[in-house]
């Protein structure tokens, strides 16, 4: 398999100009969220999760720790999820990587309780019974879930998720305590849906974009808020837009793919000028051949995406243990 293109990275710089977050965002003119997104790949076989489900601040969560946490440090990293949400068994084993890793996990019900429509049952119907007729009903079922998936983005705006995030930092930051000044902050991944809120929380943006709102009145002076998080990485994200990038301040490595139409080439490049040009310290990877979705945990028969899937966590992995 190709190498991924070769990392840019610039020094982190304070420098940053405002840039209102709103409600919809370019990408979301587009393809909305794929499969990859929605449905988990199979599992390995004969694994299981290590961690636990539990509530922080009154919010749904999924944590795993390192094995020998608490006596020897660890560092807080809030992962942030595709649609498939904190009870996907791919999800919480990934999450249990960064642990064993030697990081403290905390993963939140971005969704509250509403995860994205699954489609896995169409795809299956497709593949055991390819008759012409069922295939009818498989394009049929395919563009009804296409909707239902439209309408769910719909209900997991800004808005929504925001305050979610606001909560369980806080919760956390004050339960692990040791953890957070131990790493000297809050360090943060996400994978898809989770991207772009990564991005949101390394920015520094008015009070009310903060908390999910748009800024009504922009002649009025604002608060602006300092990142949440001290370093972030994430993988093919979604619903990106330039303003997502614009008032970015930690250290962020992304992990891309080629042609992708929920994170399209031309707005990847433009956060590369928008890093470069404000001294953010950053790195973007752009993997060829491999689908959207492929960085998260799950089987692939492809032998070279299963090289590209290493290569993505090993890159996110190194650039929070590096931050």
């Amino acid at each position: 398999m190709a190498d991924p293109e070769p990392a840019t990275k610039m020094p982190e710089n304070d420098a940053v100009e405002q840039s209102p977050f709103q409600g919809d965002t370019p990408a979301q003119t587009g393809a909305s969220m794929g499969d990859h997104c929605v449905t988990d790949r199979p599992t390995t076989t004969g694994a299981s999760p290590s961690g636990e489900l539990a509530k922080i601040a009154d919010i749904d969560v999924y944590i795993t720790k390192p094995s020998d946490y608490p006596h020897s440090p660890s560092k807080l990293l809030l992962f942030l999820t595709s649609g498939t949400g904190i009870h996907s068994m791919n999800n919480q084993l990934q999450a249990d990587q960064y642990a064993s890793n030697g990081f403290l996990v905390v993963m939140p019900d971005q969704f509250a309780g509403d995860p994205a429509p699954n489609s896995a049952n169409a795809t299956t119907m497709a593949e055991t019974n390819p008759s012409v007729i069922e295939q009818v009903k498989v394009a049929a079922a395919e563009t009804v879930q296409s909707f239902m998936i439209d309408m769910w983005l719909a209900r997991q705006g800004p808005e929504k998720v925001m305050p979610i995030l606001q909560k369980v930092i806080k919760g956390a930051t004050e339960e692990f305590a040791d953890a957070v000044a131990s790493g000297g902050g809050v360090y943060a991944v996400g994978y898809c849906f989770g991207g772009k809120y990564v991005l949101l929380l390394g920015s520094e943006l008015p009070d009310t974009v903060t908390w999910g709102q748009a800024v009504k009145d922009e002649e009025q002076g604002v608060v602006k808020n300092e990142p949440l998080i001290k370093a972030g990485a994430l993988a093919h994200g979604t619903l990106i837009g330039k303003e997502d990038l614009a008032n970015v301040k930690s250290p962020v490595s992304l992990v891309c793919i080629e042609n992708d139409q929920l994170f399209p080439d031309e707005i990847r490049e433009e956060g590369r000028k928008i890093f470069a040009t404000k001294q953010i310290e950053h790195e973007i990877q752009v993997y060829p051949g491999v689908p959207h979705g492929f960085a998260v945990h799950g089987e692939y028969e492809d032998v070279k995406i299963q090289e590209a899937q290493k290569k993505a966590f090993d890159q996110m992995l190194a650039w929070l243990k590096e931050h």
